[in-house]
């Protein structure tokens, strides 16, 4: 049965974006562990670490994430290990932040001058040292602005949660509309929430990047 349109549904709506939240912080945070692993196995002198860490990125990179969450969401359940819609969520967006973040913090790393490792060469320390003192930090540098563009993409992301029953942001708008038949307004909003959640990520981004061009050409 079709009802109006209230405020107590804005704030149903609003209150769901704290769930969009928390998925982008475990997705992130996840992915920022997972992402440094990638990194650091596919910048490796060894060949298979190189090789693992290539073919999940190519994997994650090469499938929609739908897919992603059908797969682990449906999946698991068919193996008999039923699984939390914020749970499976959150497994598949930390899988796939880890790929992307890997392969941008990669290209951060190769990024580093070279005579910068052959310095670290020549003082004998080893791939740790090496790694921790001298190649990271620049490294971090080149890859803060990409990294919170990343941000933005995966806080958008978190929308196809919705599709497994996840109550977050987009789910929310999905249930109101279904009890108000009220589309245009109850997207409206929920498209307007994104967009403050965003927007603020993507003008920093802007600037971290022009900042990381201006440093670069002096």
């Amino acid at each position: 049965m079709i009802r109006e349109f209230s405020s107590a549904d804005v704030l149903f709506i609003v209150m769901a974006v704290r769930w969009t939240l928390l998925l982008s912080v475990i997705a992130f945070v996840g992915g920022a562990i997972g992402g440094l692993i990638i990194a650091l196995a596919r910048t490796s002198d060894n060949i298979w670490l190189r090789g693992i860490s290539a073919s999940f990125i190519r994997l994650f990179q090469g499938t929609p994430l739908l897919m992603q969450l059908f797969l682990v969401y449906f999946g698991l359940a068919v193996m008999g290990f039923p699984i939390n819609p914020l749970i499976a969520a959150a497994i598949a967006l930390t899988l796939h932040a880890s790929a992307y973040l890997g392969e941008i913090w990669r290209g951060s790393i190769d990024a580093v001058p070279s005579g910068q490792s052959e310095a670290s060469f020549a003082l004998s320390l080893s791939y740790f040292n090496r790694m921790r003192y001298v190649v990271l930090p620049q490294a971090m540098r080149l890859s803060v602005a990409p990294t919170v563009g990343f941000l933005v993409q995966l806080i958008k992301g978190t929308s196809l949660a919705s599709i497994i029953g996840f109550a977050e942001l987009t789910r929310a708008g999905q249930i109101v509309n279904n009890a108000t038949f009220q589309p245009f307004l109850v997207f409206g909003i929920v498209a307007a929430l994104y967009f403050i959640l965003c927007w603020p990520l993507s003008i920093l981004s802007r600037r971290l990047e022009a900042r990381m061009r201006l440093a670069i050409t002096r």
